[in-house]
């Protein structure tokens, strides 16, 4: 028998495999645009020098604004008046004296208190370790007690525990922004809480956005009418990135600003020297 033949055909008379189609480039995501810098950019080319122009012409009103160290009693002013903090300050001072040596509260413009007296800063162990009642009981001047009681004791309990003591030195010597991340790490500090301790106490260019200068700012065009108010404090950033140095003057200028001139009810626009560039006098100021 002849053998038998395979019947598989040659390799030249197979069909040739077409070819693979290329993998398409895989397109790399284009990062989010950052926010605050395009709102940075969008006022500089349709509104020029206009926080310069609002920083002059207060800065002649209200005179110039030098950095100086101060007590900031930063979670008391939380949601109340500064003069109630400056209550509730006092009477930690009497709860827990330290016996250190006396400070001094230079209230400066800006603060809507009337200035504490010269005393000696609490026991912050002390407080820290205080019934958390008997805290609340200490600071109910300033509101809701509830709230800022625990929250301080977190504040001085994380301190304490990463730093083994309740100095906030070291906050000046970090980079601003890793200050500020540092500080909201904290159940209950947020960013102008952190942002008003780092520039008061330690002359961070870190922007506090609070009522009066979100109010003066939404009114003359620096922020967006909308912008949240988390936001606005990376706005400012933006907007002083070129001029870091001005961070001080900008907040205690427009919050003195929104409490003298340009109040929620009934602003005193004959006396503002910043009408003329303001969208709230005029929709289509420049």
């Amino acid at each position: 028998m002849s053998p038998t033949r395979s019947t598989r055909p040659s390799a030249a008379s197979r069909p040739k495999a077409s070819p693979r189609p290329k993998a398409k480039p895989k397109k790399r995501k284009r990062a989010k645009p950052n926010p605050s810098i395009a709102w940075a950019r969008r006022l500089a080319r349709y509104r020029p020098g206009l926080l310069g122009d609002t920083l002059d012409q207060l800065s002649e009103l209200y005179g110039a604004q030098v950095w100086q160290r101060r007590l900031i009693l930063t979670i008391l002013t939380q949601s109340t008046a500064d003069i109630n903090a400056e209550k509730a300050f006092v009477a930690l001072r009497a709860a827990y004296p330290s016996g250190l040596a006396p400070e001094h509260h230079e209230p400066g413009v800006g603060w809507g208190g009337d200035g504490l007296p010269d005393g000696a800063p609490p026991d912050w162990t002390a407080v820290e370790a205080a019934p958390l009642a008997e805290l609340m009981s200490v600071i109910r001047p300033a509101g809701i007690a509830t709230q800022k009681a625990p929250r301080i004791q977190a504040t001085l309990r994380k301190i304490r525990e990463e730093r083994g003591d309740h100095s906030l030195e070291f906050l000046g010597e970090m980079a601003p922004l890793a200050a500020r991340d540092w500080l909201t790490s904290i159940p209950g500090i947020g960013k102008k809480t952190a942002s008003v301790l780092l520039l008061f106490c330690f002359d961070q260019p870190l922007m506090p956005v609070d009522r009066h200068v979100e109010r003066v700012s939404k009114r003359i065009g620096l922020l967006p009418a909308k912008a949240p108010a988390d936001r606005a404090h990376d706005h400012f950033l933006a907007m002083l990135a070129d001029t870091p140095e001005r961070t001080y003057e900008t907040h205690v200028l427009l919050i003195h600003h929104g409490r003298a001139i340009c109040q929620a009810r009934g602003p005193k626009h004959e006396l503002c020297p910043i009408r003329d560039r303001c969208r709230f006098v005029d929709p289509k100021a420049p």
